[in-house]
């Protein structure tokens, strides 16, 4: 059976412990980009390959400690940037890409249009590890799908159970969320909620529990459930936030992130290798901990399960 991580430290534990996988990060020459890939480094998450504007991003690294050199490929321009990091994956140079300062529909362009995403429906998510939640939370998507119809949000659910699968849930508990927690016509995502509910018991979506429509409030608390009369397996015990839409997802990482003190991962999902994808304004902790994830992702995803070791209590 796979580990499951619970918080951060034992992701950030666990990382250290693997073999460090090669990035390319698109788009390397802001500050914040350049520390969290050379934290990540240091740490021996990722061996960074940094594209960008060379100049720039040497002067940076001039007035950066940092361990080790890096290899650093000169791109001028967004889509040249990204084509590079393309190129890198195809020749197996690097096994996953890194989202820098560049931004995301220039990022994701060369991806979509060189196959990277396979046959799968790519879409984004959080990993959320918030003191005030006993395990890791997955919220999804906050990026990518804008309104996703009931086929996308299909897609979307098995792409988030695969990857809670991967970092160690048995069998994911998914809510549907709406903004109340029974099927009402005029609220079209309660139905959308109530369709995957039943398409997850017909095995239309597998390896997890999808329950919905859930309101917030009774996905995340058992208590809050049981006073609303709500019979549910995921209520209070949930690990992936299926939200409506990009706004609310985005709304709702971020809510946790600067209000809750939540700390934030982001990735791409349903493409051929990870995909790094936080925010530009994310602090260094976010792209560290967002490489030890890929990091153990590339063992899982190449197969090495066996390399992953026990947790420790933390």
């Amino acid at each position: 059976m796979s580990v499951e991580f619970r918080n951060f430290d034992q992701v950030l534990q666990t990382a250290k412990e693997l073999p460090c996988v090669p990035v390319a990060v698109i788009d390397a020459d802001e500050q914040h980009v350049l520390e969290g890939a050379c934290e990540a480094a240091g740490a021996g998450y990722i061996d960074p390959v940094l594209i960008g504007d060379e100049g720039v991003i040497r002067g940076l690294l001039d007035g950066m400690t940092c361990a080790g050199k890096f290899r650093i490929i000169h791109a001028p321009g967004d889509q040249a940037m990204a084509e590079k990091g393309v190129e890198l994956v195809e020749k197996h140079e690097v096994s996953a890409l890194m989202k820098g300062h560049i931004h995301t529909d220039q990022f994701l362009h060369p991806i979509l249009s060189h196959h990277l995403q396979g046959n799968k429906r790519i879409s984004h998510l959080f990993l959320v590890d918030l003191k005030t939640y006993p395990k890791l939370l997955f919220i999804t998507d906050a990026a990518i799908n804008i309104s996703p119809d009931l086929n996308a949000k299909m897609a979307i659910a098995q792409n988030g159970i695969d990857m809670a699968r991967v970092m160690g849930i048995e069998e994911p508990k998914v809510a549907a969320l709406s903004a109340v927690e029974v099927v009402n016509p005029a609220i079209p995502s309660t139905i959308d909620a109530a369709c995957l509910a039943k398409m997850s018991e017909r095995g239309q979506i597998t390896g997890g529990i999808i329950d919905g429509p859930l309101a917030f409030d009774n996905a995340i608390s058992a208590g809050s459930a049981g006073v609303k009369g709500i019979k549910s397996r995921v209520a209070g015990d949930v690990d992936i936030l299926l939200v409506p839409d990009l706004v609310s997802g985005n709304i709702l990482g971020k809510d946790l992130e600067y209000l809750a003190g939540g700390r934030l991962a982001g990735f791409v999902m349903g493409t051929k290798v990870p995909i790094v994808l936080t925010s530009r304004a994310d602090p260094v902790e976010a792209r560290v901990v967002s490489c030890a994830v890929a990091s153990i992702m590339s063992s899982r995803m190449s197969g090495q399960v066996s390399r992953i070791p026990a947790l420790k209590a933390i």
